[in-house]
């Protein structure tokens, strides 16, 4: 509550996105439920909620899936800040250096549209089947999803902010520190928000490199079985990580740029 009896619009609009999410969410349990006992689909293809929330609850008990979110969420994490760091400062010099960008943006935009799992039996022969290959993929994948997030919005800034700065004098290393950093932190935060959701998209495909323990490889197992309500649980568990994540992110995100006006 604010002063005058008025109620606080962020704790309104967290609320009113949280009962959005719960009837959106509930929405497709209740028609996936529904699809499940027409047995439209086919019987065994898709299980009902409760056999998957069975097989949840057995796999974290007897096969500690919960390691299997960790290790996933480990690698992920390691994917996203080894890639930003370094697509951050190239974004920068490419955003900044208009000569450059044009060098260097086919080359970028080549690489990006190469799938990851495209590059798995490359990754194999140069860095072989342990730890180091399933993170270089998740490194590939946030690399070029940042960088074009990065550079793309700091040529979005308006170059009046750079011609008022340099008319007070202002240097090209202030310019840079003062005006184009500030700017470009919401494209950088973007970016951060843009890589996790590549990561965990590209999470599968950088499990299949022998990878023992993960999300990915849980749904691999269950594939590979036919155990179908196994592969509903790694999927569902793929997105719900990967949501909390994001809205984590996006906390940091408003906190951040307190100063901006969004939409909401």
């Amino acid at each position: 509550m604010q002063r005058g009896g008025k109620r606080t619009p962020g704790i309104l609009s967290g609320a009113g996105g949280l009962l959005y999410g719960v009837v959106s969410f509930g929405l497709i349990i209740a028609g996936w439920w529904l699809l499940a006992l027409t047995n439209l689909v086919g019987e065994g293809l898709l299980p009902t909620p409760s056999e998957v929330f069975s097989t949840w609850w057995t796999l974290m008990a007897t096969e500690s899936l919960w390691l299997d979110i960790a290790l996933s969420t480990r690698r992920v994490l390691i994917g996203v800040f080894t890639g930003l760091a370094l697509a951050i400062p190239v974004g920068f010099v490419l955003g900044w250096y208009a000569p450059v960008r044009k060098f260097v943006d086919p080359i970028i935009n080549f690489f990006r549209a190469l799938p990851p799992i495209a590059l798995i039996p490359l990754v194999i022969v140069y860095f072989g089947i342990g730890e180091p290959a399933r993170v270089s993929v998740l490194t590939y994948a946030a690399f070029f999803s940042g960088i074009i997030v990065i550079y793309e919005g700091i040529k979005l800034i308006p170059p009046i902010y750079i011609r008022v700065a340099r008319s007070l004098g202002a240097r090209d290393s202030e310019i840079f520190r003062r005006v184009v950093v500030p700017a470009a932190l919401p494209h950088v935060l973007t970016a951060f928000r843009v890589a996790v959701g590549v990561c965990w998209t590209t999470l599968v495909a950088a499990e299949l490199v022998a990878a023992q323990r993960g999300l990915g490889a849980v749904i691999v197992s269950g594939q590979n079985y036919f155990q179908v309500p196994k592969i509903f649980v790694g999927i569902i568990m793929i997105g719900t990580v990967a949501l909390v994540m994001d809205k984590l992110l996006r906390v940091i995100t408003a906190r951040l740029l307190s100063w901006q006006e969004t939409l909401g």
